[in-house]
């Protein structure tokens, strides 16, 4: 079994059935897979075979959707990337991936413009052809309908997808189809998507949770998928009315912002089954406001990496009355979890680990990085850089990134567990707590905080709030107001900016 063949066989079985809905346009299963066909074929004539790598610069469109399936179906190897990264990231992209295509949306390919003249590539986009790039919409017009099957099994390589570069330059995450699909299949499964499923996905198709868990695992059963090129609360909350959607996955800002929408009680959201979020845990008080603004105890938390697929653990809509802020207990299927001290040995209740996952999601490997590879997947288990303790109930809490730890005076300050109690001030928006360079301690503590009015004497009054919430030596020293904190495109703190911002101005502060 591979990708390409869940869109054939579903042309076959379902071909009256709605597959896309992008916009006003409605396209069934048959009408899908012929597109594909005819684009993959054009592809086959332009020299692309077997191997190739193809770079998708688009957004959540139905012409992502032909891109995908066509790549994959000559058994070339898909690329996606995130439509907000600048020409230079994604010739850094193009030149490791060894690309040999890039096909661009309309909407955002003058920011490649650039590149055009000077990257030996094949350059497409999805309107007319000018300036260097040829047309996907002829090259669909000029294709041939005649089925093209994809040769290639669960063991080859299927794609590449580049990780955020939170830390440095983005790593590529080669999966094998064997990779994809046990994800995919973990999700239906986890989430009880059937072909009646109405899935919206507004998070971006480049990343592993929307394209791998909810994408391919809505294509698996057969399910209707609804694109959205952008979210906004108000996009979210009359696409899920006009659709009935049963399945949403978002990170969890999309779901505090959404819950703030002055007509959210207007709009009927009963049809959503899962409301599913991950990147990042949402705290108990986050969740009772959330569910309490959207009227619904269908909550679930996801927990996973990229590189693991992504699968990991998570935190069913029935735990959450409980369990709020955890990550679950017991890992997805078609996964192992443990968590482990320095050597590898599992630790104790109550003490802090690292998360490490085991199973057939599991990356092959960091594209030409052997090194790399060997440093995290080591006897079959992954080393996610998390840190975690479980409670008594055998819960999963995560502590912070390994690499965020601040050590300060020699002694570890989780950022997370600073964040979480900053937050209760009734005051403050958003915060990211950081460790910045010291003279003596070598790290201080210092927190960006974004507040809904400006806090005079903002230090003194954070120092206060948390005085009786954590040990003094969590309590951050330093303060800056900050007006939005910096994110990528799944909502992830980008903390590397925020360091970068402080510079070296508090050292011996």
């Amino acid at each position: 079994m591979n990708i390409s063949e869940l869109l054939a066989r579903n042309g076959r079985k379902f071909p009256e059935k709605t597959a896309i809905i992008d916009g006003d346009t409605i396209l069934s299963y048959k009408q899908v897979d012929e597109t594909v066909n005819r684009l993959a074929s054009s592809l086959q004539r332009l020299g692309l075979k077997r191997g190739d790598k193809v770079v998708l610069y688009m957004l959540n469109t139905k012409e992502f959707v032909y891109a995908y399936f066509a790549v994959l179906r000559l058994g070339a190897i898909v690329v996606p990337v995130n439509a907000r990264l600048t020409a230079q990231e994604v010739q850094y992209i193009i030149d490791h991936s060894e690309a040999k295509a890039v096909i661009a949306h309309d909407w955002i390919y003058r920011e490649l413009a650039s590149l055009v003249d000077d990257v030996n590539v094949i350059w497409i986009k999805t309107s007319e052809a000018t300036d260097g790039w040829r047309s996907l919409s002829q090259l669909v017009a000029n294709g041939a309908t005649d089925p093209i099957v994809c040769p290639l099994k669960e063991d080859d390589e299927a794609t590449i997808l580049y990780t955020s570069g939170t830390t440095g330059r983005p790593k590529g995450v080669l999966f094998t189809y064997r990779n994809i699909l046990s994800v995919a299949i973990m999700m239906a499964l986890e989430t009880k998507m059937d072909k009646h499923s109405r899935l919206l996905h507004m998070m971006p198709l480049s990343h592993s949770a929307p394209l791998h868990l909810f994408f391919i695992g809505g294509m698996y059963v057969g399910a209707t998928h609804v694109l959205s090129s952008t979210f906004s609360p108000e996009a979210l909350l009359e696409l899920v009315t006009k659709h009935q959607i049963t399945h949403f996955f978002g990170a969890p800002v999309v779901y505090l912002l959404t819950a703030k929408h002055p007509r959210l009680h207007e709009y009927d959201l009963s049809s959503v089954q899962y409301w599913t979020y991950g990147g990042a845990p949402l705290s108990a008080n986050e969740v009772q406001f959330v569910a309490k603004q959207f009227r619904t105890n269908r909550l679930m938390c996801l927990y996973g990496l990229t590189e693991a697929g992504p699968n990991g653990t998570y935190l069913s809509p029935e735990e959450h009355a409980t369990k709020a802020g955890s990550v679950g207990k017991d890992a997805a299927l078609h996964c192992e979890v443990k968590i482990v001290d320095e050597q590898g040995q599992e630790v104790s209740p109550g003490e802090v680990g690292e998360v490490i996952l085991a199973g057939e999601g599991i990356m092959k490997g960091y594209y030409k990085d052997e090194e790399k590879t060997a440093e995290t997947i080591k006897n079959g288990w992954l080393y996610t850089g998390d840190l975690a303790r479980r409670d008594e109930d055998g819960y999963i809490w995560i502590v912070d990134r390994k690499k965020d730890m601040i050590i300060s005076g020699g002694v570890n300050v989780y950022p997370k567990e600073v964040e979480d109690a900053l937050k209760l001030h009734p005051a403050i928006v958003d915060v990211a707590v950081v460790g910045v360079p010291h003279r003596e301690w070598g790290e201080t503590v210092k927190a960006f905080v974004v507040t809904k009015e400006p806090i005079e004497q903002l230090a003194e009054e954070c120092k206060r709030f948390l005085s009786d919430k954590l040990a003094d030596y969590k309590i951050p020293r330093l303060y800056e107001a900050i007006s939005e904190l910096p994110r990528n495109a799944t909502g992830k703190i980008l903390k590397q900016v925020l360091r970068g911002m402080h510079g070296e101005t508090a050292a011996g502060s």
